[in-house]
């Protein structure tokens, strides 16, 4: 962002919160709690609304945030929503990210919807000690893009300001330059970083035992398992010009991507 536009920076912990030119930093706010989000929006025209984590809980907390910004004087929400949200998608996730779009097309608040790829940095961050990313993935394709790619073409979209912007109600789908299968991505994966990630194919069998050995939950498990089959089943493979079109610049490789997650256990 523009370091002559002003930015409120809202956040559940503060202190987490970067210190940016122009930008002041709020809270603690939760998304649930009405009169912390309202203090921390006053003044605010426009909500970046980035998907909060509880699964079963999202479109509460989403509605709630943007009630409470629009109670304040929020003009404009803009929604970071997921590729192939849908009431049937096979990511769960999506589902929950399909009824929030559903909430802002009738809560009579301007709004554009970002349905992003997955993150380039996701398979990074699912690998094991010995940096093997395994799940049920096939050899479906995903268009994994970057988090600074979204940032852009969210920022190009938020300083279009008109009162008619082109963007209104619109989907954009924002996506990396290409679709690879997650042996692809991952060969990327380590070739940008120098670390020696690989992929293990396996079933869904195997990666339901494997998970609940860890003492994951059968929730977790179902949400983790049904990234990976969104993947095989081709939902995540479409390759979108939303980059270059909105931002000018070219959609980044995903061997480019300038953060990488440090490697940790799976779960």
């Amino acid at each position: 962002m523009r370091p002559d536009v002003p930015q409120l920076l809202v956040g559940r912990d503060p202190s987490r919160i970067p210190e940016l030119p122009g930008a002041q930093r709020r809270g603690p706010a939760e998304y649930a709690d009405t009169g912390a989000m309202r203090t921390a929006l006053t003044g605010a025209s426009t909500l970046v609304l980035i998907s909060g984590h509880p699964r079963g809980r999202r479109l509460e907390e989403h509605a709630s945030a943007v009630e409470a910004g629009m109670a304040v004087g929020v003009e404009r929400v803009l929604y970071v929503s997921l590729l192939g949200a849908a009431p049937t998608a096979t990511y769960r996730n999506a589902r929950d990210h399909w009824m929030t779009e559903q909430f802002l097309a009738g809560a009579g608040v301007r709004h554009t919807v970002f349905r992003a790829g997955f993150y380039a940095s996701t398979p990074a961050a699912l690998a094991d000690d010995e940096l093997v990313v395994s799940g049920p993935g096939g050899d479906g394709r995903a268009a994994f893009v970057t988090h600074d790619d979204i940032a852009d073409v969210i920022t190009a979209v938020a300083l279009d300001e008109g009162p008619r912007s082109e963007h209104d109600r619109a989907t954009l789908e924002v996506t990396g330059p290409e679709a690879l299968t997650l042996a692809e991505m991952v060969a990327r994966v380590a070739t940008a970083t120098g670390r020696p990630y690989r992929y293990v194919p396996e079933t869904v069998e195997e990666a339901f035992a494997r998970r609940w050995r860890l003492g994951v939950s059968g929730v977790q498990i179902e949400s983790w398992i049904s990234w990976y089959q969104a993947i095989a089943s081709g939902e995540l493979s479409a390759v979108t010009d939303v980059v270059p079109r909105i931002t000018g610049s070219s959609a980044t490789p995903v061997e480019q991507a300038d953060w990488w997650p440090t490697p940790k256990t799976a779960w």
